[in-house]
């Protein structure tokens, strides 16, 4: 008698084996594409050229409204953008992640971003934007990186008199300025 698939553990047991290794490899990726987000955020706040490049594949076609081209043209600009603020902050969303293959997928998150400027008369002002990004993610090589990308703004709020650049003393937190790369603080990851 001819035994089925199911019957057979050494087989059902590589079934269930091959099963498990491709859902733990879907979460390495997922992983892999929310650590490239994170560090999207984190290079632009801490001026990070280099780390900024490294999220994204150089002939990415980018569109922020203001921007269309290739993410090398990208970063250099949004990067000056950045280095406007004396301080900025970025903070994305979990992302929602739709793998095409294992090797391509679509991700969709949402993000906050501030920049606080001081004017030549002395006041901090700036803005808090919140919005989403569009992305087509890529794995080359072993490596998932931003393949396009497409930034939809959705609201806008100015962020009038904020604190100077010196602790509040009823309120004595140090405030973090970074107006230059390299700052001592900051720790590649």
């Amino acid at each position: 008698m001819a035994q089925s698939l199911s019957d057979a553990p050494d087989q059902g047991g590589a079934r269930a084996a091959m099963g498990m290794e491709a859902e733990l490899q879907r979460l390495l990726d997922k992983q892999a594409i929310a650590e490239v987000l994170q560090r999207y955020s984190r290079t632009l706040d801490w001026l990070d050229d280099a780390g900024q490049a490294a999220c994204f594949w150089p002939d990415a076609p980018i569109d922020y409204g203001f921007f269309t081209g290739s993410a090398a043209e990208f970063v250099p600009v949004v990067m000056a953008i950045e280095r406007a603020s004396q301080r900025r902050w970025h903070f994305l969303s979990a992302p929602s992640i739709a793998f095409h293959s294992a090797d391509r997928a679509s991700v969709e998150c949402y993000g906050f971003a501030t920049g606080i400027r001081c004017d030549a008369e002395g006041i901090w002002s700036g803005g808090l934007y919140g919005g989403r990004y569009l992305d087509e993610f890529e794995r080359r090589e072993g490596v998932w990186r931003i393949a396009q990308r497409q930034y939809v703004m959705d609201w806008r709020t100015p962020l009038d008199n904020q604190p100077p650049d010196e602790p509040d003393p009823d309120f004595p937190l140090p405030v973090l300025q970074i107006i230059a790369s390299g700052h001592p603080a900051y720790r590649a990851m």
